[in-house]
């Protein structure tokens, strides 16, 4: 129902923001305002700031805003009503009363929450019968425990036609009302209703207030013809704007940061029971935009985590163009990729909560889903296939409304189609903007000549990195920075968090974070001089050398500031990208030297290819100044 405003004022003016934002975040008065660590970023230096007088709540870190509704509605995924109603109950502010349609509405559907209920509890009472036994046989043959069946409310249909038609009309519920809320199959052609599920293991399907308003049923019979069965569309029930346990994983996502995204229904309660609470699944159809909102209400980055096998890809390729459109700064998929033929129970009860973590630190990016799905599309061994795969992309990136992000996607693109060979960039390319070229860390021979120069790898290695190992990237970060003070204001929090290779660029982040805590930008000539009294003139110019010919431009002093902070954000990406990925590394040939199992190699695998595809993409766009200034 519609609030009027002065009812949302009146619960504002009675509920300061800082003792509703207080219980999730610690604060500390700061002047007129209270300030603290964003709860929706990971942060060491605060940017979250709440002013109660202006009643709302600002976060520097995340671009977040807003009032005491919409932090409730961020921090656990209530939607506006359900705000409304709890802040209501705290401030002692009375809800105006529905009017005669609302309330007739509200109380049919009580009536039809009160039916749905009686349901569940037949069905749990069923599982617990004789006549469930092999209903209790086969959960235990898929490691459910009794207390993992309790929790999810699981419970059995009996194969008897008219079981739970007969139990509910004993307590009164019209058979009218059992077809409506779609336990008995009925119509013109049915002259006796019946029940809709028979045999099956059943599921409970809950709303995001914890209602039961639908069913899942699994056969038990192989001769059915259908294996898994779900409640048709009802008043209280719609397949597409829902997801199975939403309403449990939407506090855990918070909490955890993100929100796992699986095809089944024992893919969730497995992994719930292996300590994933935050685990959610369609209702037997591919992933809907109604469904992607309300996993972005839960969380930023969804992990999808489907099949390892042709239909699982599929569905994660179809989710990637329900994606597309609604993608933005910050809001986008992962892809956690499973080994062929195992599913999230598989790998939960093989390996336990290690083995699940182990498959979700590997999710790729959505960019990385949309590049396999066209390459798998055919073979890309003649100019007009590999045209015909630069169109498919241009097309599926067309779907990003969000300009800016289409323009990164674009050049990410036009960086892999650069890697596969020269000319083969987007159609329509503007002149002169050229991939392809000769990388200065390959052999390039000239007539009789040959030319050998240190791959970008080896590069970037120990061995030739000398007393100090840091890499061309930081060294263009931290240089940058340093040519272009009026840009580390905005970097610093992020720079204080960087994990950078060698003593001589953690001594100039700790002199930028210096210069940072000043609060205001200092004018290049000012920096000089202090870099020059802290005995640290030599070093940055050690880094500055270190910086690759195609990065210069950054230190040139009328750098365009737009392309520059551009370039900055797309280094740190990259670099913290590198940086988990060799940690990943790591740990995958550890994992796999102490357990040579298929699911430790496959993971070493993912992390590898990860790896080299960064590591191309990333020497292509460093070519050097005619790749990327024209």
């Amino acid at each position: 129902m519609r609030y009027p405003p002065s009812v949302l004022e009146e619960i504002r003016a009675r509920l300061p923001v800082s003792s509703i934002v207080g219980r999730r975040v610690k604060l500390r008065k700061a002047g007129r305002e209270w300030k603290g660590l964003s709860p929706f970023n990971s942060e060491k230096t605060p940017s979250f700031f709440v002013n109660d007088q202006k009643q709302f709540y600002h976060c520097f870190s995340s671009g977040k805003h807003g009032d005491i509704f919409t932090f409730l509605m961020e921090t656990e995924g209530l939607s506006f009503p359900e705000a409304v109603e709890r802040l209501a109950g705290e401030a002692g502010v009375p809800l105006p009363q529905p009017d005669r349609d609302d309330r007739a509405a509200e109380q049919k559907r009580r009536g039809f929450d009160e039916i749905m209920e009686l349901a569940a509890s037949f069905f749990e009472g069923a599982l617990k019968s004789s006549a469930g036994r092999a209903a209790r046989d086969y959960l235990a043959s898929r490691g459910l425990s009794a207390e993992i069946q309790a929790r999810f409310r699981i419970g059995y249909a009996p194969g008897d036609r008219f079981a739970l038609r007969d139990h509910l009309a004993g307590k009164g519920v019209s058979a009218e009302a059992m077809v409506e809320l779609g336990l008995l199959v009925g119509g013109e052609d049915v002259s006796v209703p019946f029940d809709r599920f028979r045999d099956r293991v059943m599921f409970p399907i809950c709303d995001m207030r914890g209602r039961v308003v639908a069913f899942g049923g699994r056969a038990l019979s192989a001769d059915v013809p259908a294996k898994y069965l779900n409640s048709p569309e009802t008043p209280l029930f719609s397949k597409g704007r829902l997801l199975y346990n939403a309403h449990v994983a939407r506090k855990a996502s918070h909490e955890r940061g993100t929100v796992i995204v699986v095809e089944g229904y024992v893919d969730v309660i497995s992994l719930a029971a292996a300590g994933f609470p935050h685990a959610v699944a369609p209702l037997g159809t591919a992933l809907t935009e109604d469904q992607l909102a309300l996993l972005w209400r839960m969380a930023d980055e969804p992990i999808l985590c489907f099949d390892g096998d042709r239909a699982g890809r599929r569905a994660a390729y179809r989710a990637v163009d329900v994606a597309l459109p609604g993608l933005s700064a910050g809001k986008s998929l992962r892809f956690a990729l499973l080994p062929e033929g195992q599913d999230p129970d598989d790998i939960a009860r093989s390996g336990g909560p290690a083995a699940v973590e182990r498959v979700l630190a590997a999710a790729r990016p959505l960019v990385d889903m949309l590049w396999a799905r066209e390459v798998e599309a055919g073979p890309l061994d003649t100019p007009e296939r590999r045209a015909a795969l630069a169109r498919r992309l241009l097309e599926a990136l067309g779907a990003i409304k969000d300009e800016t992000l289409r323009r990164y996607y674009r050049e990410d693109i036009d960086a892999r189609l650069a890697a596969l060979g020269p000319a083969r960039s987007f159609p329509g390319r503007q002149p002169g903007r050229r991939f392809g070229a000769a990388n200065p860390g390959r052999a390039v021979s000239a007539g009789s000549a040959v030319r050998l120069t240190v791959s970008p790898g080896l590069l970037q290695s120990a061995l030739f990195a000398g007393p100090d190992s840091t890499t061309p990237r930081e060294a263009m970060i931290l240089s940058a920075l340093l040519a272009h003070p009026e840009h580390l204001l905005a970097q610093a929090e992020t720079l204080s968090e960087l994990d950078l290779s060698g003593p001589e660029a953690n001594a100039l982040r700790r002199f930028l974070l210096d210069l940072a805590g000043e609060g205001s930008a200092l004018p290049p000539e000012v920096v000089k001089g202090r870099l020059e009294r802290a005995g640290l003139a030599r070093t940055a110019e050690h880094l500055a050398a270190r910086v690759r010919p195609g990065d210069h431009w950054m230190l040139d002093p009328g750098a365009d500031p737009m392309r520059l902070e551009d370039a900055l954000r797309q280094a740190i990406t990259l670099h913290r990208r590198g940086r988990t990925l060799h940690s990943e590394l790591r740990a995958a040939e550890r994992a796999l030297a102490d357990d040579d199992s298929e699911a430790n190699l496959a993971w070493l695998r993912e992390v590898r290819s990860q790896l080299s595809s960064l590591e191309g993409a990333e020497a292509d766009l460093d070519d050097g100044p005619a790749s990327r200034d024209h």
